[in-house]
């Protein structure tokens, strides 16, 4: 089960994804999710910290798969958050 962190950024409530160099990113494409518990257990403190920091709001590790050589998040709620909000 390959994972990465996600969160809404503070400033606007954008969906961000913890990315390569721990840096913020819109695109879930520009994370290297992870198999091992320890390393998502890892990520996910940097989110808690980045909350702490007043930088995201509400870290979460997400289940992903590789799709046509993107990734997409397997379960509903999250590829529609993913997707960003409905009504713009």
């Amino acid at each position: 089960m390959q994972q990465v962190v996600i969160a809404n950024r503070l400033t606007d409530g954008v969906v961000v994804f913890l990315g390569r160099n721990r840096c913020w990113v819109e695109s879930l494409d520009d994370c290297p999710p992870t198999e091992e518990t320890d390393e998502a257990s890892a990520l996910l403190a940097l989110g808690v910290k980045a909350e702490e920091e007043q930088e995201i709001v509400g870290p979460d590790l997400i289940e992903v798969a590789s799709h046509q050589g993107t990734l997409v998040p397997v379960k509903m709620r999250e590829a529609m958050r993913a997707r960003g909000p409905s009504t713009r």
